[in-house]
């Protein structure tokens, strides 16, 4: 049969299930004619859940993070315009699934404006916090935004809420339970704060109430955008975004090591003469970093050393 076979054709499939415990895996095979005799097989690892979650409105999903118990909290929006269930055009939705993607609960927060969440973290005493933006709160102009920072308990039922921001754009993208047991923010202000004009990255520290410690903007005079912030090994912080102020004067990806208290170590550009944007960073177990984004559309992976640096150590 082999031998007359186009080459590539699939020839047979097959299934073999495998029981570990409670759960069970099955692997589909496949297999393909090749050249001569020689046959090929792989295995083609199941999908363990898809689902979705929402209605007939635009919802969305925006961070995800699995849980101690192996299920997953989800925290994005949910779009009321013209429906029902929230307060206002659109709240910050959360989600909490179990390790198959049922839905265990979820919650929603906000006014009678747009809220929406971007990040989300379990904390560590099982409860979640929550960074994201607030039209409803905060400045009471209805044309600006300020941070929004909500931590609930292991349930979502919300505990306590801050804003952050100013009479001009404030947007929070990131967060993360530091070791301290406070929290670490990151997201832009524009024209606000010490910053040097237009829009800069902001980095807000809370104490374990969500009360301001300091904050700190980075920027020079055009946009400035951070997306992404990691506590580092000693205690400061890593966090990425773009720039235009700074580089080839198009959008690059900006790269920022800061001490404790929000002080700047150091900062690294990346970039050509396109558009290269910077989502999120994360330290490595090398002490360096590593980046993902986008240049000129593709997926964009960036790795340095403890210094922000690409080139081998030594170079």
């Amino acid at each position: 049969v082999l031998e007359y076979a186009v080459m590539g054709q699939e020839l047979r499939e097959w299934t073999d299930t495998l029981a570990f415990a409670s759960d069970t895996i099955t692997y589909h095979y496949r297999l393909y004619a090749y050249a001569g005799s020689n046959t090929s097989s792989y295995a083609v690892w199941p999908i363990v859940f898809v689902n979705t979650f929402g209605g007939s409105s635009d919802d969305k999903g925006l961070s995800v993070q699995q849980t101690s118990d192996e299920g997953y909290i989800i925290t994005g929006y949910k779009d009321y315009t013209g429906y029902s269930y929230g307060a206002g055009d659109g709240d910050v939705w959360l989600i909490k699934i179990d390790l198959q993607g049922n839905e265990e609960w979820n919650q929603t927060y906000g006014g009678n404006r747009n809220e929406s969440g971007q990040s989300v973290q379990q904390t560590t005493d099982g409860g979640y916090i929550i960074a994201g933006v607030t039209y409803s709160f905060g400045d009471p102009d209805p044309d600006t935004s300020d941070v929004w920072l909500i931590k609930t308990d292991s349930q979502g039922n919300e505990e306590w809420n801050q804003t952050f921001g100013s009479s001009f754009v404030e947007l929070g993208y990131s967060v993360q339970q530091t070791t301290e047991g406070g929290y670490i923010i990151a997201g832009i202000a524009e024209w606000s704060f010490g910053g040097s004009g237009g829009v800069d990255f902001w980095l807000i520290k809370t104490n374990s109430q969500g009360n301001e410690e300091w904050n700190q903007t980075y920027g020079g005079s055009n946009t400035d955008w951070c997306s992404s912030v990691q506590q580092t090994t000693d205690g400061g912080y890593i966090i990425t975004g773009y720039t235009t102020s700074y580089g080839n004067g198009n959008y690059d990806v900006w790269l920022i090591k800061t001490d404790t208290n929000g002080n700047e170590e150091w900062n690294q550009t990346f970039g050509g003469s396109n558009s290269d944007r910077g989502y999120s960073v994360q330290q490595t177990t090398d002490g360096g970093y590593i980046i993902t984004g986008s240049s000129s559309g593709d997926v964009w992976l960036i790795k340095t050393d403890p210094f922000g640096n690409t080139a081998p150590y030594g170079d």
